[in-house]
């Protein structure tokens, strides 16, 4: 089974997922040995520890290719206990870090439990959804009672506060719950709900602090104070061009645009290798959310389905933000950017989810096999030959 499996791994997106933690592992390099030696941590320090954090990942990334995917069905209450344990575990013993409780020291490593929720949710509802499809368009049954967990888990984690993981969080269940084929006017009252919720949050309860995150995004030269990171990250932007100023030339990083090893990765990016550097990383995210999607299309089980499209959306939408935010088009969450970002707890939960989706590729592709060799003899012939010269 293990060698069927072996052989019909989607092996695209295998060397894209390493391809990206490598090249993720050299811009931390790049970016992080200023920040290193300003806290008396050697030059080495950040990419020593996301060189760590890639080699447990690359452990947890063969196991979950090995893994098959419908057995985290039995394992999605036990995953929903462990993840609201530690997110209750933030509050009484998390580390504070840049204003949010949303860490747990472990061994020296810190590990952020609203990473690993994302992904325990989307499996979630991948099972409770691909269970109720017989009566998915009863919204009472069907939908409000996933949804009210979701609110629930997202409401912990927005009390940290992390309101860039809450968002992702919120918005993976929005394109989870869109695809299960639940009715339009459904879809329209979430929407309309949810617009109503951060009207009235940001008009009468957000904080001067997330409030100065919109001014720093869309008028960061009037607010300079607020728009200081994302000024710098104009300059890094433009600095670059087209083909950069080198691998390790950059200047921004050099004290000018803070926490550029992680939410400001791909400012590093854009000034050292350019708009080709830039492009290629955005080609990548799209080539992997392509591919998680046609696999969900494909997919004839249910649970496979929409845990390759909660998958997918995931990294797009996690993408999205943070490269809004890198260039004032969306305001700043803390989100880091999939795979390239520091950060242990990003980068194993990316693998992991990576993982289950390329583990769900290889049952897809060995059941289309298994349909065509059931198949009429002429169409299995020309598979075989498509196959011997391709």
């Amino acid at each position: 089974m293990i060698r069927k499996m072996i052989k019909n791994y989607d092996y695209s997106l295998i060397i894209i997922t390493i391809g990206l933690s490598l090249f993720g592992l050299i811009m931390i390099y790049s970016a992080g040995y200023y920040a290193s030696l300003k806290y008396n941590w050697g030059s080495n320090h950040f990419f020593v520890r996301q060189l760590l954090s890639l080699l447990l990942g690359l452990v947890v990334f063969s196991g979950a290719l090995l893994f098959p995917y419908k057995a985290y069905k039995k394992l999605t209450k036990l995953m929903l206990l462990v993840t609201t344990f530690l997110l209750f575990l933030v509050f009484v013993m998390g580390k504070v870090v840049n204003n949010a409780q949303s860490w747990i020291s472990i061994g020296g490593f810190n590990f952020q439990p609203s990473e690993l929720a994302k992904l325990v949710i989307i499996i979630y509802l991948a099972y409770v959804l691909s269970k109720k499809q017989s009566y998915i368009d009863d919204f009472n049954r069907a939908i409000a009672p996933p949804l009210i967990l979701v609110v629930f888990i997202a409401g912990l984690i927005f009390l940290q506060p992390d309101f860039g993981s809450m968002l992702i969080l919120v918005s993976i269940a929005g394109v989870i719950i869109i695809c299960s084929g639940v009715k339009l006017r459904h879809i329209l009252f979430l929407a309309v709900s949810t617009v109503i919720f951060a009207a009235i949050f940001f008009l009468f309860f957000a904080s001067d602090e997330q409030l100065s995150r919109i001014r720093g995004a869309y008028q960061p030269f009037k607010f300079r104070d607020d728009g200081y990171q994302l000024i710098n990250s104009y300059i890094a932007v433009a600095s670059g061009g087209l083909h950069g100023v080198g691998l390790g030339d950059g200047i921004q990083k050099l004290g000018y645009l803070p926490e550029v090893q992680t939410d400001f990765i791909i400012a590093t990016v854009s000034e050292e290798l350019g708009f080709i550097g830039v492009l290629c990383v955005i080609a990548s995210f799209f080539y992997i959310v392509y591919k998680g999607f046609l696999l969900g299309v494909r997919c004839n089980d249910t649970f496979g389905r929409f845990l390759a499209i909660g998958i997918s959306s995931m990294i797009g939408i996690q993408s999205i933000i943070n490269l809004g935010g890198a260039i004032g088009l969306l305001p700043l969450t803390g989100v880091p950017l999939p795979f390239l970002s520091y950060g242990g707890s990003s980068l194993l939960v990316l693998l992991l989810s990576m993982g289950i989706l390329i583990n769900i590729s290889a049952f897809v592709n060995m059941k289309k096999k298994e349909e065509l060799v059931a198949s009429p003899e002429p169409q299995y012939k020309k598979f075989m030959s498509r196959s011997l010269h391709s």
